[in-house]
């Protein structure tokens, strides 16, 4: 295997192409992190190019805490906020230590290093022995090195920014395209992102069509969430720089939209309803909504099954297929508790699969009690995680709106 170059360090440091003094010390820890992984257990299951993203995501996070530059800081208290726990999937010990280099954090980043860099164990398991094993490893020697290692030059210089100061428009701009592009915590996450944004159009793809990439990449920055929590950039830089989430601006309309009261008039007032067949929802249309009869609606859907149509007060209806049988509603008769063991976390992680608002509802109600990670019977994980897993596969799909 080749090893870490060293511009493949650099392109991940906030002040590239500038080399600063301590990037030679944090290079040398990169090299090493990826020397460890490469003798780990784990080093038949994953590509080189993969541990060499999970090497530069790890030794990205111990730049963090020794400079305490705040991201993982943020990332943190963003947990807090919205979960009431620090990190996902890992409860701290009596020995966890807020913002400093922790066992539970090097685990963490671990499994989500892997999962957002390699297709074939995406959905690994948090708690997969290797994962832990390796993650344990690399905690040893960083914490070996603790002491010794040299604040990261520059790693901060987002210190003093004012969020809505003009005069720090252009800084914060370079902020936020780090962020997306080269950051440790956020940057994991976009590689299924990229990976859409490349295949809708086959022009990005070739060398000399940079400009045009750079524009999608540039739309995308502006448009996408990003990162574990799925935060939308200017989200991750008030998060950053003010130590609390932006709050949302809510526009709802007040207009009602001509579906709603037709779906839960017919329905007796329940917002949801559930088809095993075309044919089934075909007629709801007609009977229900008023759609023209005789007519084959969203014909694109036969020969597909387990339905859903859900309607919204203001936004209307949407609708899921394939996922019915996996959702255990008082009034879904068609749930399948064998088939759901196998195929409800996709709801989870599968992008597109099911709409945001839907999946939510789901979550409210607590609709998916068969989610597990694929191998395993820990239903418990998912259950306690289910919104940070959802926005960690999902992103723009569970929260692009």
């Amino acid at each position: 295997m080749a090893a870490i170059s060293k511009q493949e360090f650099l392109v991940w440091q906030p002040c590239y192409p500038v080399v600063k003094e301590t990037d030679p010390f944090y290079y040398e820890v990169v090299c090493r992190l990826f020397e460890i992984a490469k003798q780990s257990a784990m080093a038949d299951l994953i590509p080189e190019e993969a541990m060499k993203r999970m090497s530069l995501c790890m030794v990205g996070y111990f730049q963090d805490i020794i400079a305490d530059g705040g991201i993982w800081r943020s990332f943190v208290e963003a947990n807090r906020k919205l979960y009431g726990w620090a990190i996902p999937f890992h409860m701290p010990s009596e020995d966890y230590v807020d913002y400093e280099l922790n066992r539970e954090d090097v685990n963490f980043l671990t499994w989500y290093s892997l999962a957002m860099s390699y297709e074939p164990l995406r959905t690994i398991y948090p708690h997969n022995v290797g994962i832990l094993r390796l993650a344990g490893e690399w905690f040893e020697y960083l914490e070996s090195i603790y002491e010794e290692s040299p604040e990261p030059t520059d790693f901060a210089f987002w210190r003093g920014l004012d969020f809505y100061d003009d005069a720090d428009r252009s800084e914060i701009y370079r902020l936020g395209q780090w962020l997306y592009m080269h950051c440790y915590l956020l940057t994991p996450a976009l590689g299924f992102t990229l990976g859409e944004i490349m295949a809708e159009n086959p022009e990005l793809q070739k060398e000399d069509n940079i400009t045009l990439l750079h524009d999608r990449l540039e739309k995308s920055m502006m448009e996408d969430p990003t990162g574990p929590l799925a935060l939308f950039i200017p989200e991750w830089i008030y998060l950053l720089l003010n130590g609390k989430l932006l709050k949302p601006k809510k526009e709802e309309s007040e207009v009602i939209h001509p579906y709603y009261e037709k779906f839960i008039a017919y329905t007796k007032g329940n917002p949801i309803a559930f088809f095993q067949t075309y044919e089934q929802m075909n007629t709801f249309f007609i009977e229900a909504l008023g759609w023209e009869k005789g007519e084959h609606h969203l014909a694109q859907m036969k020969g597909e099954k387990d339905f859903v149509l859900m309607v919204n007060r203001h936004k209307g209806m949407l609708m899921a297929r394939n996922v019915a049988r996996c959702i255990a509603a008082p009034e879904n008769p068609y749930y399948d508790k064998e088939y759901a063991k196998t195929h409800a976390f996709d709801l989870l992680s599968i992008r597109g699969l099911c709409p945001g608002d839907l999946l939510q509802k789901i979550f409210e109600n607590k609709w998916l009690p068969d989610a597990r990670f694929p191998g395993t019977e820990d239903t418990k994980i998912v259950e306690e995680n289910h919104d940070f897993i959802a926005r960690c596969y999902l992103q723009q799909y569970y929260r692009g709106d």
